[in-house]
């Protein structure tokens, strides 16, 4: 059986719940991703924050990136996975919950992320398909 920890990236780059969209979009930039977890002064996770959250939620509102912070971005309670849960389920909940990113939490910490690249680098083309298909729909 393969597990979410056998595919996931593992030891993913945090944004603070206090630090600033300016200094999160900085953090997209250098990693080269869209997408970062939002962790806590307490390392837990608070929510996911993308690069279009910062456009959407926060400079085409009139917002100032520099003064919010990733933290007011975070929305609700993030869909998380087990580390050692069956990659079935992790793509069952990415279909379910419309998520292109999947955080994987071990003992109530953050060990790494599933993104649909893991899933197409692990899973048949037809899996993988059914998986963004599901995704994406709206």
């Amino acid at each position: 059986m393969t597990v979410a920890r056998d595919i996931m990236t593992p030891d993913p780059t945090c944004v603070k719940e206090d630090q600033t969209l300016v200094e999160a979009a900085r953090l997209l930039r250098d990693l080269d991703v869209g997408a970062l977890p939002i962790c806590g002064n307490d390392n837990r996770l608070k929510g996911m924050l993308t690069d279009r959250d910062i456009v959407v939620k926060c400079i085409a509102d009139g917002g100032d990136p520099s003064t919010v912070t990733a933290g007011s971005l975070g929305e609700g309670k993030p869909v998380t996975i087990g580390a050692e849960d069956d990659i079935l389920k992790a793509m069952e909940l990415m279909q379910k919950h419309q998520i292109r990113r999947l955080p994987v939490i071990d003992d109530h910490n953050l060990v790494g992320i599933i993104s649909q690249a893991d899933i197409a680098l692990s899973l048949s083309a037809t899996a993988t398909g059914e998986t963004v298909a599901e995704i994406s729909e709206k």
